[in-house]
């Protein structure tokens, strides 16, 4: 990427949870981040003093992340949230933000989330598969970040994508992507843009490919029976409906 390209790409913010988020899981989040825009502003929050947190305190400076000191207030409970929570609110109204990513698992955030998309500002959230379905739906976009590192880990493998083990495609998937579909517009052949599809289903849910285990909506769709796709000269991705 040029400078010129950089300056004008969006500008992202990475805010981490270290109490609730797994430090071998940043380097898929910031190649997730990166494909969105450039990740100017990176910070985890926690109390350094914490053992638990080591994991976080060794890779800081190799990822650039700045790291935010918050003793615990009271015997038993963080303060981080809050600490994070104070800290969202003043980028987004103090500085030029175009997208917040945040890791964390914790439903805490998920006043914080709602709050970021009323402002007309994306959020991004990864988190475990444990993590609040409150809190993935409060995103514009949730990833599972248990994916990500194992997708990574098979990119990496001798076997590379060909040893890629995928997720079954749900009842609620498949009703999630017919419902897009028929909210979208079709030639006449019953046909419609896959793009559209995938944004309108986005915009009924935290949907993400990557939680299903593949790259590309056009991966996934392809493992859907309930349609059939085509490429066109323009190299547009058009489906329709079999079922």
């Amino acid at each position: 990427m040029s400078d010129t390209d950089h300056r004008n790409s969006p500008n992202i913010v990475l805010l981490i949870d270290a109490d609730n988020a797994s430090p071998s899981g940043i380097d898929p989040v910031l190649t997730v981040l990166a494909e969105l825009g450039s990740v100017n502003i990176r910070r985890v929050y926690g109390n350094w003093r914490k053992q638990s947190l080591k994991g976080w305190a060794d890779i800081v400076h190799r990822f650039g992340i700045e790291p935010q000191q918050q003793f615990d207030l009271t015997k038993g409970k963080n303060a981080t949230d809050m600490k994070m929570t104070i800290d969202a609110m003043d980028l987004l109204f103090r500085d030029r933000v175009d997208g917040f990513g945040i890791m964390s698992s914790d439903s805490d955030f998920t006043p914080l989330a709602m709050r970021i998309k009323q402002a007309g500002v994306p959020v991004y959230g990864f988190g475990s598969a444990k993590t609040p379905e409150a809190f993935k739906q409060a995103c514009s976009r949730w990833i599972d970040v248990d994916e990500l590192i194992r997708a990574a880990k098979e990119d990496d493998s001798p076997k590379g994508h060909g040893g890629e083990k995928k997720r079954a495609v749900t009842k609620e998937l498949i009703d999630l992507l017919l419902d897009a579909y028929g909210q979208s517009k079709r030639d006449e052949r019953g046909f419609t843009k896959l793009s559209e599809v995938g944004q309108r289903a986005g915009n009924r849910s935290s949907f993400d490919t990557r939680n299903f285990g593949f790259a590309r909506l056009s991966d996934l769709i392809a493992e859907v029976p309930n349609f059939t796709a085509e490429r066109r000269d323009d190299g547009q991705m058009w489906v329709k409906r079999l079922r």
